[in-house]
């Protein structure tokens, strides 16, 4: 396949810590609409990780913290020029506490500041820019502890009503945390100059306790950012209550290691779910598929989905859904390369994920093996769905 030029360039500036979500988030949402990105971090180069923090609201007075997956940089921070960039995208977390206090990071801030190019900066991200100068007199939001710094920066300070709050004044646009990335995502996109058509779909999530954290949170707010109708649903839960998410990573060990998610909340109860009223099905990987597998309602909801020919995309582990639902018959596909027995046995084609980010469309499925590989899974899902990003 002949390689196309991405028609935007932009830059996420990564350090140790940063927020889980606000780094991958954008980060594979951007890639999947076809920009390209560069992800870099001081003193790191390109094929190095940072370790993320996954903060999540808690009982007690202020979030928790705890280890994110490891992060792959893909650029090299001493060889960037600010010049052949779009655009900058700034992730909260506890990294901007010292990057804000690094005079290459501010001098490259200045740069895309000076010259009118966007800026998207989310949650704690705001504190390089007042940092760096350049917040004064434009209205900002941020999580709201970031308030009292952006006032004395010279910034009018916006307090979110909602931690979903966004707000844009000129090149500068700011969220207050990972809550808001739809819209976060979608005024960086418009900012570059993007255009979506085809949006309006109306697509439906098969979730579970224990899926894997990007494997829900980046497809549901990537296509959310594209201005879908996105629904979430568990069986034996509703509206509002939330599943716990599972972290998987490699990390020397012979297979993955699980750590603790965020939390992710559900938007639909799953006994009122009308498959006839959506455009599409997602399912994410993780842990959770190997129950939801064992479940009559859900294979009976899946079957449904592919016998009428609608979208479907499934990672990972969720094959395992697939096979049990008996609906991979004469089809191609991939998964983790743990369930290819699920996938041979169930009279499905197996197509080997090499590399790991491989994808693959079979008529209306679309099939990906690991987080990695989000990108394409979106962009394929895209395709079918028929909505597009132009620039």
């Amino acid at each position: 396949m002949a390689h196309i030029k991405a028609k935007r360039s932009v830059l996420l500036l990564c350090g140790d810590y940063m927020e889980d979500s606000e780094a991958m988030v954008p980060f594979q949402a951007l890639l999947s609409y076809g920009v390209a990105v560069d992800a870099v971090c001081p003193g790191k180069n390109a094929g190095d990780v940072c370790r993320t923090a996954v903060h999540e609201g808690s009982v007690h007075q202020t979030y928790s913290e705890s280890r994110g997956h490891n992060f792959s940089l893909n650029a090299t921070f001493d060889e960037i020029e600010a010049g052949n960039y779009d655009g900058l995208v700034i992730p909260g977390g506890r990294a901007p506490e010292y990057l804000a206090m690094n005079e290459s990071v501010l001098d490259l801030v200045r740069k895309f500041s000076n010259s009118g190019k966007p800026i998207a900066s989310v949650c704690h991200g705001q504190l390089i820019l007042a940092a760096a100068d350049s917040v004064k007199d434009r209205k900002c939001t941020a999580y709201p502890p970031v308030g009292p710094v952006l006032i004395a920066a010279g910034a009018h300070w916006i307090e979110p009503e909602t931690m979903s709050a966004c707000v844009v004044d000129g090149n500068i646009i700011t969220g207050a945390t990972y809550e808001g990335h739809p819209e976060f995502i979608r005024l960086f996109v418009k900012a570059l100059g993007g255009t979506v058509t085809g949006s309006g779909k109306r697509i439906l999530f098969l979730c579970g306790d224990y899926m894997e954290d990007y494997e829900v949170t980046v497809p549901f707010q990537s296509l959310q950012a594209l201005e879908c109708h996105v629904d979430a649903v568990c069986p034996n839960k509703k509206a509002g209550d939330t599943c716990p998410t599972a972290i998987h990573d490699f990390e020397g060990d012979q297979t993955y290691s699980e750590k603790p998610g965020h939390n992710f909340t559900l938007t639909a109860n799953f006994e009122d779910i009308d498959a006839s009223s959506y455009d599409a099905l997602v399912i994410p990987g993780g842990r959770a598929p190997e129950y939801l597998a064992l479940n009559p309602k859900v294979l009976a909801l899946v079957k449904e989905f592919m016998e009428s020919r609608k979208p479907v995309a499934s990672i990972c582990h969720g094959q395992q859904i697939l096979s049990a639902a008996g609906v991979l018959k004469g089809k191609k596909c991939t998964a983790y390369p743990a369930v290819k027995l699920n996938v041979v046995l169930s009279g499905g084609t197996w197509l080997e994920p090499d590399p790991i980010d491989r994808c693959f469309t079979d008529g209306n499925l679309v099939t990906g093996a690991a987080w990695p590989g989000h990108p394409e899974f979106i962009s394929q899902f895209m395709a079918l769905l028929g909505v597009k990003v132009q620039f």
